[in-house]
């Protein structure tokens, strides 16, 4: 089933979804971008997969070649993203590039998933591009590299590394996004959580479940004291990805609130509305999803925490209301 112009934030975080239009708005924000990819270049890596893995189309990997194609009318993306497959055992995938970012799978992930599941993966990249996550993804890259470099130079490292933890916190927002994006495109509820889960437990599917997966979600929420809540949050520290049992937990809350039947059945924003979109509006949609989700949450680590995030939520939204009075 088609999205005629389906616009991002119909799946977007509102976290990432907040970032994004954030950034977007920010003036000169496309000159930065520009002089980034003139640190990472676009033409070069492309040549490389061009030269070192193969490109699908119709004569190669035409099955994954369609389910490009398939993602992209489903999504109403505009230009079809090219897909490489690259030689690693490896499970992965990635969507890179500023311009025409293209998306890069490896053997070992088609070697894990099965068809359906492969839609919901390809179905997910597709989304990131549509969001504009591979061009901000490709720039938390680019700065974690730059941090290693400097890395003999205390103050510029801990500089670059304060920006890439709120990129790598951004990260792992736009990964629900995407997940979220992929369920649409793939339109298998089953065939995503199923995804998702081997991302954790490997192949060997019938020695699985996904309620008792599930079950684990709410174990890792649940379990502990506040010291295994702080454990939790360090763990997280220098990864770009959720932890699959928390990425299962999400998709499944998502499509249970009916936001999923919702798009389906045609409810969704369009793209031709996302000019008019309100930075103010959606940090506050961003701040409610953080009071939710700690609402729900039965973390000791978090309840401590709980007071304290409220309080830096409502200074933030002091601060972005004060601004958009200014700029009215």
């Amino acid at each position: 089933m088609q999205l005629p112009g389906i616009s991002s934030r119909a799946y977007e975080h509102p976290a990432d979804r907040s970032a994004l239009v954030a950034m977007r708005s920010l003036s000169g924000f496309d000159s930065v971008l520009k002089r980034m990819s003139g640190l990472f270049s676009e033409r070069r890596l492309r040549l490389m997969f061009l030269a070192s893995a193969v490109r699908t189309d119709e004569t190669q990997f035409r099955a994954l070649y369609d389910m490009g194609r398939d993602s992209a009318y489903i999504l109403d993306l505009h230009r079809i993203p090219e897909i490489y497959v690259q030689q690693d055992p490896k499970a992965y995938a990635m969507a890179v590039g500023f311009d025409e970012p293209f998306i890069i799978v490896s053997t070992g992930l088609l070697d894990l998933m099965d068809e359906e599941e492969l839609r919901f993966v390809i179905g997910h990249e597709t989304s990131h591009i549509l969001s504009g996550h591979a061009v901000y993804g490709t720039m938390l890259a680019v700065l974690t590299r730059l941090a290693t470099r400097v890395a003999w130079i205390p103050l510029g490292y801990i500089g670059l590394r304060v920006i890439v933890a709120a990129l790598e916190e951004w990260q792992r927002k736009a990964e629900m996004s995407a997940d979220r994006g992929g369920l649409l495109a793939g339109q298998d509820p089953e065939a995503a959580l199923r995804a998702l889960m081997k991302l954790a437990g490997g192949s060997r599917l019938h020695e699985m479940n996904i309620e008792a997966f599930l079950d684990q979600a709410r174990e890792y929420d649940t379990a502990g004291d506040v010291r295994d809540g702080l454990l939790k949050v360090l763990n997280l520290l220098g990864t770009t990805h959720p932890f699959a049992v928390t990425r299962v937990a999400e998709l499944d809350r998502w499509r249970r609130s009916g936001s999923y039947d919702a798009i389906l059945g045609g409810t969704y924003p369009h793209r031709e509305d996302d000019a008019n979109t309100k930075i103010t509006e959606e940090i506050k949609a961003a701040a409610n999803s953080y009071r939710e989700s700690w609402a729900q949450s039965q973390d000791p680590f978090i309840g401590v925490l709980r007071d304290v995030a409220e309080g830096a939520v409502h200074a933030g939204e002091r601060i972005f209301n004060r601004f958009a009075r200014r700029e009215n």
